[in-house]
């Protein structure tokens, strides 16, 4: 059996009965933010919260980008402005996926 202190460093140690949680926003520098938890803490019902609004968003997002691409009068800064929100949702789902034991694929790198 291993101790804490014989553990690599490079290895997550998460105590028996706790849950590592990806979380459903990033960090200052935009480094992944995770709880350690049984589920049941305040922060972990503040995630759940946040993961209900993003997916609620996306699904209304879908609908309003399936009525602005039957519109021909949509401006090309509309399309962008569309796709840029879709892409801002589809990251929020996928951590969400991952968050929840999904193997989600590393994204390439943002090139903004």
């Amino acid at each position: 059996m291993h101790s804490p202190e014989n553990r690599r460093w490079s290895t997550m140690y998460v105590p028996q009965r706790q849950q590592l949680r990806l979380l459903p926003w990033s960090g200052p520098e935009g480094k992944p933010c995770y709880v350690i938890g049984d589920g049941d803490g305040p922060v972990s019902r503040l995630a759940e919260e946040v993961e209900a609004t993003q997916l609620r968003m996306a699904v209304a997002l879908l609908g309003h980008a399936r009525v602005m691409l039957n519109d021909r009068r949509v401006s090309s800064g509309e399309l962008r402005f569309l796709g840029e929100r879709l892409t801002e949702a589809l990251r929020d789902v996928l951590r969400i996926a991952e968050s929840r034991g999904a193997e989600v694929p590393a994204a390439a790198e943002d090139h903004r």
